[in-house]
């Protein structure tokens, strides 16, 4: 087995995402499963594994996941900036590429709470005049 050589974490959402970068030949797992059976659709594969076709390091480090909480579009955004805050702890020089593409910005959209005297956040109750 191959030495760690990082662990960073990425949040989205609900979702937390802890990265592991270890040497290897490309390998992406995510909960123990690869990551193409953990993340069926492409569009949310791709945007996990951005940060690692940006920098042009896809088959150079083998990348273990744990993700929990919220849904598959969350953990696939949480691990995307996970992934890219590790590269840039292994090598300061990815940082300006990993920033210009905005990967290294944490999307701070969250839920709004629910409020008193409605059924959501803003859903209010059905008004009848009579």
């Amino acid at each position: 087995m191959t030495a760690l050589l990082n662990q960073s974490t990425g949040r989205r959402k609900e979702a937390v995402a802890r990265v592991r970068v270890r040497d290897g030949e490309g390998k992406v797992t995510v909960n123990g499963q690869p990551i193409e059976t953990y993340l069926p659709s492409m569009a949310s594969r791709n945007l996990a594994t951005d940060a690692l076709r940006i920098t042009g390091l896809t088959s150079t480090y083998d990348i273990d996941v744990t993700a929990t909480g919220g849904g598959l579009a969350g953990q696939s955004g949480a691990i995307r900036l996970g992934i890219a805050r590790a590269l840039v702890e292994l090598d300061p020089d990815l940082r300006p590429a990993l920033k210009k593409a905005g990967l290294l910005t944490r999307d701070a959209r969250e839920k709004e709470s629910k409020k008193y005297g409605l059924k959501k956040a803003r859903k209010a109750p059905q008004y009848s005049k009579r």
